[in-house]
């Protein structure tokens, strides 16, 4: 995956650039390019109908302006891609999987966006979980505090859903990934570049 910058993306950090204090946490580091970065897990977790498991959230600077986006997050130290996926499934759905039984990645990205009034790139990689029957009753007792704050909802949508939803998919081409993803993977990591997410 390619990780070199949108030159569209400016670095407002919180700190007045000097790449200190942030809002993000401490798993964001100071890319080269002077923007906040890290590398994160997402899980695309499918059930037998079809539907998609996802979180809808915001952003406190903006709390009109919500998404739907894939189960996931940053990648601790010590920890691969795929731990970090069964982990970040485990905390954020109650959902436990053991990082074996996740196929792929499936999915890379490097999404470049605007969160917490900082500019920020983040460089995915998705797994895929199948889950059977009718989904399952995802929990958020598992959430942290901050999360909390700018997590909204767990929801099962299918892609007709996602495809009418009135706030933002990320990535956009989330529905068509999950109608082809739907039936099994293929073996080919599809690669969906640098995306900017408003």
């Amino acid at each position: 995956m390619t990780s070199e910058p949108d030159a569209t993306v400016a670095n407002v950090d919180n700190d007045g650039g000097r790449g200190g204090t942030t809002s993000l946490g401490a798993d964001w580091t100071v890319g080269p390019d002077g923007v906040r970065f890290r590398r994160a897990a997402r899980v695309l977790v499918i059930d037998d109908e079809g539907r998609a498991l996802l979180v809808r959230g915001h952003d406190l600077d903006q709390p009109e302006r919500s998404w739907w986006f894939t189960v996931g997050g940053g990648i601790d130290a010590g920890e691969s891609p795929r731990e970090a996926a069964a982990r970040e499934l485990w905390e954020e759905t109650g959902m436990r999987v053991a990082p074996g039984d996740l196929v792929g990645p499936v999915v890379e990205r490097d999404a470049l966006f605007h969160f917490l009034r900082e500019s920020c790139r983040q460089q995915e990689v998705f797994f895929l979980v199948r889950v059977p029957g009718h989904g399952v009753d995802p929990s958020d007792a598992g959430w942290t505090d901050t999360e909390r704050e700018l997590l909204d909802e767990l929801r099962w949508l299918t892609t007709a859903e996602l495809r009418a939803q009135d706030v933002e998919v990320f990535p956009e081409s989330l529905a068509d990934l999950v109608d082809e993803l739907a039936a099994g993977w293929d073996g080919v990591v599809r690669s969906l570049g640098i995306q900017s997410e408003g």
